[in-house]
């Protein structure tokens, strides 16, 4: 059975039955279809590996989508970029920084591919990549019909997207259409970055390259999938609460949705890791796994974790989170067991 340890960047040793890559949308239809027309197998799409713990050997067939290719026209107002699912995103970033493309620098060397961005929403230092997502290429798995969708019909939202919901595991993304204004401020009010002197795109890029080594394990060096958690989105009576408690409770305004009442509209951010913090897992060890000392969102696997180990820590720190502070912290990580996707 084809090992999946260097298919995904935590690195828990698993197997699956097939695995098999495909590198354009006839190669991929027909694999698709001879898995769907020989098992009833589960099946699984693959891209970066950044966002995907195998926590049991998989049942079934993985396809890894190797797209490639990318594409550029301007107009006197915009870069329009068309890019295979299978580029790496923190490549493009940077070739988008080289040939002056900006917009990408605050999400430099976020790991993963350009196929799951959206699926994501991708965000850091103050960007998401909805704000220059034109139209999303897709294939249709049921019918095999590709189709196109539009910024609005990808339904973004915090770390959220259709993907995430009525298209899931629906489609495969296969290009990701770009669109960047050659005229836009830059994003420096995050964090460090407001302390850059005349940012420029470079500089800022840079920056966060330079912030992110400093807190973040590389995956290369220490197996780990990034953001385990989402960061909350409460109410504002949520997050008042918990401020008469702890005065200097980090948080960022968010905009919520119209539909509610005014009073509810307002939405506070609460960063995950300041709440793991506070719970006491930073640094933390559990058998293998490990709450990272500089950034507790992050879990890593010392070298030989079990997807055992990665669920009984992650729901550790749920149910003290919860306890501590009424916040139910959700997985950003994509948990697969031997039949597909799990729920903590």
């Amino acid at each position: 059975m084809p090992s999946l340890q260097r298919y995904s960047t935590f690195g828990l040793s698993a197997s699956c039955d097939s695995l098999q890559s495909f590198t354009d949308v006839a190669s991929f239809l027909s694999l698709f279809k001879a898995h769907k027309n020989n098992t009833n197998k589960a099946i699984y799409i693959l891209g970066g590996g950044s966002n995907s713990i195998f926590t049991d050997d998989f049942d079934g067939t993985i396809l890894v989508n190797e797209i490639k290719g990318i594409s550029h026209f301007d107009t006197e107002s915009h870069h329009y970029l068309r890019v295979g699912a299978g580029e790496n995103w923190h490549d493009f970033v940077t070739l988008c920084v080289n040939e002056k493309w900006y917009g990408f620098e605050n999400l430099a060397l976020i790991p993963g591919s350009v196929g799951a961005s959206p699926i994501q929403n991708i965000g850091a230092y103050g960007r998401e990549v909805n704000a220059f997502i034109d139209k999303v290429e897709c294939v249709l798995l049921e019918t095999g019909e590709q189709i196109l969708l539009t910024n609005e019909d990808c339904q973004f939202g915090y770390r959220d997207s259709v993907f995430k919901h009525a298209l899931a595991n629906k489609v495969l993304i296969t290009h990701v259409n770009f669109k960047l204004p050659k005229h836009y401020e830059l994003e420096t009010s995050y964090g460090e970055l407001a302390t850059l002197t005349e940012p420029t795109p470079e500089k800022v890029y840079s920056k966060v390259i330079e912030i992110r080594k400093s807190k973040l394990p590389d995956p290369s060096e220490l197996g780990n999938a990034g953001s385990f958690f989402k960061n909350p989105v409460v109410k504002r009576a949520v997050y008042q609460a918990i401020a008469q408690d702890y005065k200097t409770v980090p948080h960022f305004v968010v905009s919520g949705s119209a539909d509610l009442p005014a009073n509810e509209q307002e939405q506070i951010k609460i960063p995950a890791a300041w709440l793991i913090d506070q719970a006491g897992f930073k640094g933390k060890t559990l058998n293998k796994v490990r709450c990272h000392p500089t950034q507790p969102l992050v879990l890593t696997n010392l070298g030989g974790a079990t997807g055992s180990d990665v669920i009984t820590m992650a729901k550790e720190i749920i149910a003290s989170v919860k306890n501590q502070f009424g916040i139910l912290l959700e997985p950003e990580v994509r948990l697969l067991g031997n039949k597909g996707l799990i729920s903590l």
